[in-house]
């Protein structure tokens, strides 16, 4: 499934994977085009896999003409070896019946890489919220029962609050409680995968409706960093504004090119 870019495979022994769900908003592959552009990851390999939709493209992270022409594909592997961070970006919807052979096989090679846990970031339909829900934080977390040994203590004093858990059928009030994501894509199914595998895995979210997700993209990334500490503001006044997030090259297009003069 992972083809390395070059003649070795990378170790990748406790490393921890970021990775997004394609999800509600585009939001946690938004967030990783924002991760991969700030920490100026390096591309070490691919997935070769028939569970995404084919696609190629340019060098979304271009930062001069002669990186421009690269091509990137639907699943590309970034690291930043002095961070132990591994990040997997997804650029393509799923093939219809593909997403859990999909999950069962990156959780194997997650395995096999010997990383230490992942963190998934993701998205949920903000419709679907209940009113408890919408009178909090948007942003919720869920961990693994191999995950809380090591970071429940940590989490909780960040004061995050757990994805809730709902009717399995929403129609029927007395119906058993059960997780649902609505609009995550795959994030349910990777969560269940990796607690029969007893991977360390963590998901990361935000209610979201579908638009201008960039500000939700902004958002997460800043959720996640109060946990992982990716990046530390410029200055040490409290008071300062937004972290340092570098937008990518590619987002200069993400509502194409604009509406041309001559329709007016």
């Amino acid at each position: 499934m992972f083809v390395p870019c070059g003649e070795s495979v990378p170790d990748l022994t406790g490393f921890t994977l970021l990775m997004p769900a394609v999800s509600v908003g585009n939001v946690g592959q938004l967030a990783m085009d924002l991760i991969i552009s700030t920490l100026d990851m390096s591309k070490i390999g691919y997935f070769y896999t028939d569970c995404l939709v084919p696609m190629v493209g340019n060098n979304p992270y271009a930062t001069a003409e002669e990186n421009s022409t690269e091509l990137s594909i639907n699943a590309e592997v970034y690291s930043l070896p002095s961070r132990k961070l591994v990040a997997l970006q997804l650029r393509s919807i799923f093939i219809k019946y593909k997403a859990r052979p999909f999950c069962e096989k990156l959780l194997s090679w997650v395995k096999s890489s010997h990383c230490s846990r992942v963190i998934v970031l993701s998205s949920s339909h903000s419709s679907h919220c209940n009113d408890l829900q919408l009178r909090s934080t948007p942003f919720r977390y869920l961990l693994t029962p191999s995950m809380q040994k090591g970071v429940l203590n940590k989490i909780k004093s960040l004061n995050w609050e757990e994805m809730e858990k709902s009717p399995c059928i929403p129609q029927m009030n007395d119906s058993e409680l059960c997780i649902r994501i609505p609009g995550g894509g795959i994030t349910k199914a990777l969560y269940d995968e990796s607690c029969s595998k007893e991977i360390q895995m963590a998901i990361l979210l935000k209610f979201v409706s579908e638009g201008d997700n960039i500000p939700d993209a902004l958002g997460l990334v800043g959720y996640l960093n109060e946990w992982l500490q990716i990046i530390k503001p410029c200055s040490e006044d409290p008071t300062a504004s937004a972290l340092p997030w570098k937008l990518p090259s590619s987002w200069r297009l993400l509502f194409g090119s604009g509406l041309p003069p001559a329709l007016f």
